[in-house]
C-alpha cells in the first residue's frame, strides 16, 4: 500500500539546469519519500491510502527558504523607507529589545502559515528563543533548519547555551528540524567569539549560519578595522571548517569568491534579492559565483526587510536582477531560476541529495499548483510562467515529509485565527521603540 497517491499532475523536472514538464503524471509516497513517479493510469488507486486528486496542477518541489528571520513577521511594516543603519538601530534592535520567549513562538507561526501558502516547506531560520520556533515547527509539520542567534557582546557562555540547543533539538520532529549555530555577523561578533564559534561547531557537528558582507560599505569597513574583507576574517577564524550558510555576501569582491570557490567544506550563499533592493544595499553577482561553482540559494530575509516570505518573489527578482545587473537578457535563463530554486537551495541548506527535485528517493516535500488563472492564459510555456508569474494563492496543496500540511488552500496543522487571537495582544508592546538599551549598535 502506498500511504499517499498524487493523482494526474503535471510533474515539473529538472535535469542538467533543463527544465520539463511530464503531462498528466502521479507520484507514490511511501512513508516520507517519494516511490515513484509513472503515467496516470499506470498505478491503481485503490492501493492507496490517501490520494490527491491534481488533474490540471502543476507538482514541483517544495520551496526551501535558506535565510529567514520568520518571527520578524510580528513587525512586517513598522521599518519602512529608511537606510540599513536606521532599519537597524532606530527600529530592529530597538523592537527586539521587548521580545519574549513566547513571542517566538507565536511570531515563527505567522511566518510559518504565509510560508506554507507561498509553497515553502523547508526554512533556514536565524533568530532568538530558539527552543519556541522548534516548537513551532513541530507543530507546523515543516522542516527547518534552526539557529540560535549570538553577539559576542553577551558574552562566551552563549556558545554553550546554543550548543545545548543544537543538540536538543537536532533530528527531532521525525528529522525534519536539523540545526546549525548561528552567530550574527562579523561585525557583530569579535574574532575570538567567531573561532570559538568555529571550534563549538567542529566538536558537536554542526555548521554554521552567519550575516557576511551584507554591503559593500561593510567590507570596506573591515579592510579599515581588520585589514581583511568579512569573508578574509570568517576564513581566518575556522569559520569555514564547517558547512556554512553565508546570508547575503552582497559585498564579496573577486578575491572572496575565490576563497569560497575553493573550500573544502560545502558552503553556500543565501541570495535575498528584495531585501538588497528594499534598503539600496547592493546586488550579489549571481551568475559569477555560479560560474564559479559557488552554491546559491533563494532567501527571503526578514518581513521587516522584505514584507513577505514569499520565494516566488525572489526566484523572479534574480533572473530579472541578474539580466539588468550583468546588462545581458540571455543571463539567468528560466531553466537556470529554478534550479537555484530547486537543487541549488537544497544544496545551500545542507540536505541536497534528499530535497530540490521530484524523483524516487528524495523526501517528499511536494506542492501542488494551480495554473489556470488569467495572468497563466494561455499556457503557452509552463517553466516560464513559474518563474515569471506564479503568485503564492496559486499553491492549492502542500506536503512535507510525506504529510499533507495545507490542501486546497486550507490549513491542516496551523490555526490564523488562534495564533493571531495570541499575538494581537502582545503587539503594543512589541511595537515600543524606547527600550534602554537597544539589544544591539549597528557599526559596520
Amino acid at each position: 500500500m502506498a500511504d499517499l497517491l498524487i493523482r494526474g499532475a503535471r510533474v515539473l523536472q529538472l535535469r542538467d539546469e533543463k527544465a520539463s514538464v511530464l503531462p498528466d503524471h502521479d507520484i507514490v509516497i511511501r512513508g516520507n519519500r517519494i516511490d515513484r513517479i509513472a503515467p496516470t493510469g499506470a498505478i491503481d488507486a485503490s492501493h492507496a491510502r490517501q490520494v490527491v486528486a491534481a488533474a490540471g496542477q502543476l507538482a514541483m518541489p517544495g520551496f526551501i527558504n535558506c535565510h529567514a528571520h520568520a518571527p520578524m513577521a510580528l513587525w512586517r511594516g513598522l521599518g519602512e523607507d529608511v537606510n540599513l543603519e536606521s532599519w537597524f538601530n532606530d527600529y530592529i534592535w530597538q523592537f527586539e529589545a521587548n521580545l519574549e520567549p513566547e513571542d517566538v513562538f507565536w511570531g515563527m507561526q505567522i511566518g510559518l502559515l504565509e510560508m506554507i501558502e507561498a509553497g515553502i516547506t523547508a526554512v533556514s531560520d536565524h533568530y532568538w528563543h530558539m527552543d519556541y520556533a522548534a516548537r513551532a515547527v513541530e507543530k507546523a509539520g515543516t522542516r527547518a533548519l534552526l539557529g540560535q542567534a549570538m553577539f559576542s557582546g553577551g558574552g562566551s557562555a552563549q556558545i554553550d547555551e546554543t550548543a545545548a540547543f543544537a543538540k536538543r533539538w537536532d533530528g527531532q520532529a521525525n528529522g525534519r528540524i536539523r540545526t546549525i549555530l548561528a552567530p550574527h555577523a562579523p561585525y557583530t561578533c569579535d574574532d575570538e567569539f567567531l573561532r570559538a564559534s568555529a571550534r563549538k561547531a567542529e566538536a558537536i557537528g554542526a555548521g554554521i549560519h552567519i550575516h557576511v558582507a551584507e554591503t559593500l560599505e561593510q567590507t570596506q569597513a573591515s579592510l579599515q578595522r581588520r585589514g581583511q574583507t568579512p569573508i578574509a576574517v570568517l576564513e581566518a577564524c575556522g569559520i569555514f571548517d564547517v558547512p556554512t550558510i553565508l546570508a547575503h555576501a552582497v559585498g564579496a569582491t573577486p578575491g572572496d569568491l575565490e576563497t569560497l570557490a575553493d573550500l573544502r567544506q560545502p558552503t553556500g550563499i543565501a541570495h535575498c534579492p528584495k531585501t538588497y533592493a528594499k534598503l539600496a544595499m547592493g546586488y550579489s553577482n549571481v551568475v559569477e559565483c555560479r560560474a564559479l561553482g559557488i552554491a546559491v540559494g533563494l532567501g527571503t530575509d526578514g518581513a521587516v526587510s522584505n514584507n513577505t516570505l514569499d520565494l516566488w518573489e525572489a526566484m523572479r527578482l534574480t533572473a530579472l536582477g541578474q539580466k539588468q545587473l550583468t546588462g545581458d537578457a540571455e543571463n539567468l535563463t528560466i531553466a537556470q531560476a529554478l534550479t537555484i530554486a530547486g537543487a541549488d537551495s537544497a544544496r545551500v541548506y545542507g540536505q541536497g541529495a534528499e530535497l530540490g527535485d521530484l524523483s524516487p528517493g528524495k523526501l517528499a516535500d511536494i506542492i501542488l499548483v494551480d495554473l489556470s488563472g488569467a495572468h497563466h492564459l494561455p499556457l503557452n510555456s509552463v517553466s516560464a510562467s513559474l518563474v515569471y508569474n506564479v503568485r503564492a494563492g496559486d499553491v492549492q496543496t502542500v506536503i512535507c515529509d510525506g504529510q499533507i500540511i495545507m490542501q486546497n488552500r486550507e490549513h491542516r496543522r496551523l490555526d490564523k485565527d488562534e495564533i493571531m487571537e495570541n499575538i494581537r495582544p502582545r503587539m503594543e508592546r512589541l511595537r515600543r521603540r524606547d527600550r534602554v538599551p537597544k539589544i544591539q549598535t549597528y557599526n559596520p
